[in-house]
């Protein structure tokens, strides 16, 4: 609550810059405006410590998605990164799945173990999101999203963000990163680069198709950067690598921000199809 407080507090600060979205539209109308339309998520399903009222408080605070589990994980759903204790979701986990549903919130997997990413999938009724996740299949990260889970976004109508984190992009760095102290002093230290980035783009087009890629950068969650990709300044570096790939500039506009739009929308309408079916929790 702090932390939607600081956004709260700094869009109150500087109206001229930023203004909240909650909802698909606003962002077209706020974009359109000349201002940057600021979303509140959550990272981590410990921040509602098991209870759908607090969920739902979040949701009317502004939150409009959470990842369901951060590095450990919940008492209700299994992280990527954790030794798996619920084969998934719990009983719980899929009540949380169903509300996120019913309010409109989207549901990000990224940091879930594969298990929990297929048992939301068998859950939702709405499409999910990756805010921040790679490809496992070129670089076998655990934060990476597997192909079978790929090979499910079409049908489910989800996105997968390619994030830039270096271990996540580049297996010559997760490499890197799992040797001993003594090991790196004997190593050159290898970069991750925008090439490598594009590279699990490509994988996830192939796999899952043009409509179910977006960006998740998640600058703020790492020091050391790719080459070529060092802030957001660089993006359109990143786009004229895939328009030399053979990507045409409607592909581009997709990943750019229409595909997450497109889900936005598609989260909102069954909210409303679900809250008009059974209107009170």
């Amino acid at each position: 609550m702090e932390q939607i407080d600081i956004v709260y507090r700094m869009m109150d600060r500087y109206s001229d810059t930023f203004e909240l979205a909650r909802t698909a539209a606003d962002i077209e109308r706020i974009f359109k405006a000349g201002k940057i339309a600021s979303l509140i998520g959550m990272e981590g399903g410990h921040s509602i410590d098991g209870s759908l009222g607090t969920l739902r408080m979040f949701y009317k605070l502004g939150a409009r998605y959470m990842t369901l589990t951060h590095s450990a994980n919940t008492p209700w759903a299994d992280s990527a990164t954790d030794k798996p204790e619920h084969q998934g979701l719990t009983m719980f986990g899929e009540a949380v799945v169903r509300e996120m549903n019913w309010l409109g919130m989207l549901v990000d997997l990224s940091h879930t173990s594969p298990d929990t990413m297929k048992a939301a999938l068998r859950i939702t009724q709405a499409p999910v999101i990756f805010s921040h996740s790679s490809a496992r299949a070129v670089n076998d990260s655990p934060r990476n999203v597997p192909d079978d889970v790929l090979a499910q976004m079409p049908m489910n109508g989800g996105i997968v963000m390619v994030t830039f984190v270096p271990s996540f992009v580049s297996a010559e760095v997760r490499e890197y990163n799992a040797l001993s102290a003594e090991q790196k002093k004997r190593e050159p230290e290898p970069r991750a680069t925008m090439a490598q980035v594009a590279g699990h783009i490509d994988h996830i087009k192939k796999v899952a198709g043009i409509n179910h890629i977006g960006l998740g950068s998640d600058f703020d969650g790492f020091t050391s950067v790719p080459q070529n990709l060092e802030d957001v300044s660089k993006f359109p570096i990143l786009f004229a690598e895939l328009l030399r790939r053979g990507y045409t500039r409607d592909d581009l506009k997709k990943i750019a921000g229409l595909n997450l739009l497109r889900v936005m929308r598609q989260v909102e309408q069954a909210a409303a199809r679900l809250q008009k079916a059974s209107p009170f929790h």
